[in-house]
């Protein structure tokens, strides 16, 4: 049976889109920009969510319109990854609390969450989407460590695989 795939992302340089479509694309599934997603969209068998951070934490500005088709939808027992794009250096306090807002309201949905990814070997300081050594899903630097980011997405996905059973 195949499962539907569903990567949600919202981007404003291209970061985020680029690493949604490689996400997409390893996965089998479709990516939407939050900007045009409808509220079908947010029902998938697993549903991966990413942003990229701005200013002091902030959500990536089309999510501001997406939020609400994301608080409407019911996830009780629905698999839920997220991926974040920030600057683990320039803004080492704030790293990815973009995510951390995802992943608060779609927990509070009832989101079953996969996808948890190490914190070890990243530059920041802190960040709202870390619980002890882990973030909440796949954390991303393209300011700094842009050669890493397609080996990570690749074991992530394949992380995703075995724990959402794809």
């Amino acid at each position: 049976m195949s499962k539907n795939i569903r990567v949600i992302f919202g981007s404003s340089t291209g970061n985020t889109e680029c690493a949604a479509g490689r996400i997409a694309l390893k996965l089998g599934g479709t990516a939407v920009n939050v900007a045009q997603a409808g509220a079908d969209d947010f029902n998938a068998d697993l549903l991966i969510l990413g942003t990229s951070t701005w200013g002091c934490g902030e959500l990536q500005d089309d999510w501001i319109n997406g939020l609400p088709l994301l608080e409407n939808t019911d996830l009780k027992g629905k698999k839920v990854a997220f991926f974040g794009l920030g600057d683990s250096s320039g803004f080492g306090d704030t790293f990815l609390n973009a995510m951390g807002e995802l992943y608060e309201k779609a927990v509070r949905r009832g989101a079953e969450v996969v996808g948890k990814w190490s914190a070890e070997g990243y530059s920041h300081v802190m960040s709202a989407a870390q619980e002890g050594g882990s973030f909440v899903g796949l954390a991303l630097d393209d300011d700094n460590e842009p050669e890493l980011t397609p080996d990570r997405i690749d074991r992530w996905c394949d992380q995703l695989k075995k724990e959402a059973g794809l």
